[in-house]
């Protein structure tokens, strides 16, 4: 492999990254979609979309290995490799937590919601905006936008407190909601995990553009501008 071709390569690599990201975002915006309206057979493709990521991951993670086996890559290299490597992985956990809110929308498909659906949506479109947003910033290497997701994580993280607490008081009140809320909190935490996986992804955009390994959570955070 040329010189040339390995930069080639790597350019076709982070578009790769950018498309897996894109469809993962579709597939969370579908899961949520048939949940608020109940649509079993966008749940059913929501399913079927995921081993289309997992396949997706695979062909990443074959061309990365290939690149390493047959060039030395220098630093920042290595860094956009291994970045991919780790970012691909998280996608696909994402994916992973969208089948699991598609798996409650069947479950729940003949059972009317026991409340209105308000908080949740809320978490799923933060949740979808940070992902849009994390994937613009590795895509750009922008250190601004990535380390910026650490706000909306703690909107998320606010917002899964106050379903939680909502949807406790409701199994408390009633033994029948006890199901239903068990897998609505399924829902909730499954975003929140989301959430905490597109954080991960911020955390290695960071890394990419600056060789840096920062911890979004951490309120000291410094400004690497």
């Amino acid at each position: 492999m040329t010189r040339n071709s390995f930069a080639t390569s790597l350019e076709e690599l982070s578009h790769d990254v950018l498309m897996m990201g894109n469809l993962v975002e579709n597939i969370i915006s579908s899961a949520m979609k048939s949940l608020e309206e109940r649509d079993l057979k966008l749940a059913e493709k929501v399913l079927a979309d995921d081993d289309i990521v997992d396949n997706f991951q695979l062909e990443i993670e074959d061309k990365c290995l290939t690149m390493l086996a047959l060039q030395q890559p220098m630093a920042g290299d290595l860094r956009t490799i291994g970045t991919a490597l780790k970012i691909v992985t998280d996608l696909e956990r994402i994916a992973d937590h969208a089948v699991d809110i598609a798996e409650v929308t069947i479950k729940l498909s003949d059972e009317p919601l026991v409340k209105p659906l308000v908080d949740i949506p809320k978490m799923a479109k933060l949740a979808r905006e940070m992902l849009r947003e994390s994937i613009i910033a590795y895509t750009n290497k922008d250190l601004k936008m990535a380390q910026s997701l650490a706000v909306k994580e703690k909107e998320v993280d606010q917002l899964y407190r106050l379903v939680y607490e909502d949807l406790l008081h409701l199994m408390q009140k009633d033994q029948k909601n006890i199901s239903q809320g068990i897998n609505l909190l399924l829902v909730a935490l499954s975003l929140e995990r989301v959430a905490d996986h597109v954080t991960n992804l911020g955390e290695w955009t960071i890394y990419l553009a600056s060789g840096k390994r920062k911890d979004l959570n951490d309120d000291n955070l410094l400004d690497m501008e």
